[in-house]
């Protein structure tokens, strides 16, 4: 049997010959050049099986060269490498019909098994979706250049062709809106609606009327007929953000949206078809609510085809320089002076552990350029606003909690409402929003307090500093269950 014929294009010369090396080793002949026309010769000749390109090479640039070779001989396999290792030039590569993109440096032993199913693979479609991004197109959705970040661009870019179902795990701040809106940005739906939902911010008895809409007349209040976002994402992405935390009975509607693809107004009888993709993200762990009953099995799995985890912050802590150089440009391109960090400084960004991820980091950045006079950031100046920090994030965290947890309560429904403006924020919330937010915070204090006095309301009102008998009228309206003697 004849070996394959590896065509390898590199205006490096030590990386062509460690890869010739590599690849002959394996059995694999193996051609090199260096320029992007000596590729292209090699091409119409109608030598190799496979090829193996950078993309910056002195006379052409290596991606504007995988259409041509598409056209030429559609069944040869492209392998793309790229020292500008970013989530743009994935999403190139793989548009353009690359079998594979690898940014450098990379592991051999990934590239030679690259090779053997880019060799092994059936023969490949010469049609296929378009980004139609332009060459000016330096808009970063996601930054960083580590491996974890590498393995996220390449997932990115395989999805952004499809209608897959996905859903985005990771903690808060590391991204997980980005990614969605990478995935809607550059994909076959970039023409349609981005819609944005967070299921944590929405209260329970308004879910399925934010999600499917109502018809004049359904409920109390609903006086004419409204879209819901599955209506509003039509052609384009629904983003079901923190579906962790959606009520069990909304999980009975969506799964039945999943499977069925089409729903019904709250109030309506009409089915209406569903045509929008759906990614969902979420900060808990789904398989842990699936084992506690509070998470339905059936849905998770309809909304786990393909699950992503974005890393966070302190598992790809050598991105923080990058990502300390695009949030000083975004704050100069918002009117702020210029700031630098010195080494210190950025020593002491890398030690820290970033409980808050990316979001941290950018609040931080943001208030460094706002409240400091200096051109030169210093690590004093860093480590005073870090003292800050843990205590902020730890009070946070902290579940509320009976006595003594009012700044924890406080702050959980601040960052609630935080959240909750964030989803709407190019539109405003409809009308009514404090007596929302007064109910969704009202049965939980109150079924703490009662915990915290193991049901005792004489002593849980003097705790809320409510009359006996006004704590009894909330107790009975709310249809709040009182245990005695809880421990």
């Amino acid at each position: 049997m004849t070996a394959a014929t590896i065509l390898v294009a590199d205006d490096d010369r030590s990386i062509r010959t460690v890869l010739s090396q590599a690849l002959g080793r394996e059995g694999y002949e193996v051609r090199t050049t260096g320029t992007a026309a000596g590729l292209w010769k090699l091409i119409e000749s109608g030598e190799g099986d496979l090829v193996i390109t950078d993309v910056v090479m002195p006379d052409e640039n290596g991606l504007d060269l995988v259409p041509r070779i598409r056209k030429l001989r559609p069944n040869l396999r492209i392998v793309v490498m790229s020292a500008q290792s970013t989530l743009l030039t994935a999403v190139k590569a793989t548009e353009r019909g690359a079998f594979e993109y690898l940014p450098k440096p990379f592991d051999l032993r990934e590239l030679v098994g690259i090779v053997a199913r880019a060799l092994s693979a059936p023969p490949a479609s010469a049609a296929g979706y378009t980004a139609e991004l332009g060459e000016g197109d330096e808009r970063l959705p996601l930054i960083g250049r580590s491996p974890a970040m590498q393995d996220i661009y390449r997932t990115l870019a395989r999805l952004m062709g499809t209608d897959l179902t996905v859903t985005i795990y990771g903690e808060s701040g590391t991204g997980k809106e980005l990614a969605a809106r990478a995935l809607h940005d550059y994909g076959k739906r970039r023409h349609g609606p981005f819609i944005a939902i967070n299921m944590a911010a929405i209260p329970r008895e308004l879910i399925e009327s934010e999600l499917f809409g109502h018809e004049k007349g359904a409920f109390t209040g609903a006086t004419t007929r409204a879209m819901g976002r599955f209506e509003q994402a039509s052609g384009g992405t629904l983003f079901l953000d923190e579906i962790g935390d959606m009520p069990i009975e909304a999980q009975t509607r969506l799964l039945r949206v999943l499977q069925e693809g089409e729903y019904t107004t709250v109030g309506g009888r009409k089915a209406i078809p569903a045509d929008a993709r759906i990614i969902a993200a979420t900060h808990r762990d789904l398989r842990h609510l699936v084992r506690q009953g509070l998470f339905r099995e059936d849905l998770f799995y309809r909304l786990n085809v393909v699950p992503i985890r974005l890393p966070p912050l302190r598992e790809r802590s050598q991105d923080i320089p990058e990502l300390v150089r695009h949030f000083l440009g975004q704050v100069v391109a918002e009117g702020l002076p210029p700031k630098t960090l010195d080494g210190a400084a950025l020593e002491a960004l890398l030690a820290y552990r970033w409980p808050g991820n990316v979001r941290e980091l950018e609040n931080l950045v943001r208030r460094l350029a706002a409240l400091y006079s200096q051109e030169v950031i210093t690590r004093e100046i860093v480590d005073a606003e870090l003292a800050e920090a843990p205590r902020q994030t730890e009070a946070a965290a902290a579940p509320p909690g009976p006595p003594g947890a009012a700044e924890s309560i406080g702050t959980a429904v601040g960052r609630h409402l935080q959240d909750y403006f964030f989803a709407h924020r190019d539109t405003l919330p409809a009308p009514g929003l404090y007596d929302r937010v007064l109910r969704e915070v009202e049965r939980p204090l109150l079924e703490l307090s009662l915990a915290a006095t193991r049901g005792n309301q004489l002593k849980a009102a003097r705790l809320l500093g409510l009359n006996r008998n006004t704590l009894r009228k909330k107790i009975r309206d709310l249809d709040i269950e009182v245990v005695r003697g809880l421990k």
